[in-house]
């Protein structure tokens, strides 16, 4: 298994990653200082998906563990055309959280002939683990990610596995769904539509949240427009 540096929850550098890939400068990533309603209204709108940062204790294992087995004992009913990724590559939970976010929001435009692009146009047919070995493989989105990821990086010892995990929420078809690498499929967590995803997606954040409340390691960033 192929391992990445890990990406930092920096939006400065996150929001360079994915303009590096090719997506619009029109867009950006921003961090999110408070899951509640009156913090959120101040984020530049519309906020097109959330990425959840939180730690990989052994709570959280467990949980994701049994929360895998069950989407395979009875798969959820997805929408077509939703792009979903498995990770085979170690420490890239981050690309591929941004990667479930812009893919999954046609809105966003994405160069033509950039990294990104080749990949989703190639990507788009095929099944999630088709999807995980085409990026394992690519080399151009690799080289992209590792410049980047140095760049970033504020730890000598950047290749070495992190314990953090990034998630990504999306509004599709006016359903909320998680999207996450380690999982075998997308999870729904019911409807959601444009004026009501912000406060949906934070209230699955909170839970997330809630599940390890001794640990303080969480962070939220938002993909949204972006601000002068």
């Amino acid at each position: 298994m192929a391992t990445w540096i890990a990406l930092e929850s920096n939006p400065e550098v996150l929001s360079k990653y994915v303009h590096k890939l090719g997506v619009s400068p029109l867009w950006s990533l921003i961090d999110v200082f408070g899951l509640e309603p009156d913090q959120l209204e101040w984020l530049p709108k519309p906020v097109k998906a959330l990425i959840l940062l939180f730690p990989c204790s052994d709570s959280f294992e467990q949980y994701s563990k049994q929360q895998d087995a069950e989407l395979q004992a009875n798969p959820p009913k997805v929408p077509d055309g939703i792009f979903h990724l498995r990770q085979y590559i170690r420490n890239a939970c981050g690309a591929i959280a941004l990667v479930h976010s812009v893919s999954n929001n046609p809105d966003i435009e994405v160069e033509e002939g950039s990294i990104l692009k080749k990949y989703l146009d190639q990507a788009r047919s095929l099944t999630s683990e088709e999807r995980g070995k085409l990026l394992e493989n690519d080399a151009s989105f690799s080289q992209a990610h590792q410049e980047l990821a140095i760049e970033g990086q504020t730890d000598a010892n950047s290749g070495e596995p992190v314990n953090h995990h990034f998630v990504a929420f999306v509004n599709f078809n006016n359903e909320l769904f998680e999207l996450d690498g380690r999982k075998s499929y997308p999870i729904p967590h019911g409807a959601t539509s444009d004026d009501s995803f912000l406060l949906d997606a934070a209230k699955v954040c909170k839970a997330a949240i809630a599940r390890d409340p001794e640990d303080v390691n969480f962070s939220v960033i938002a993909l949204a427009p972006t601000q002068d």
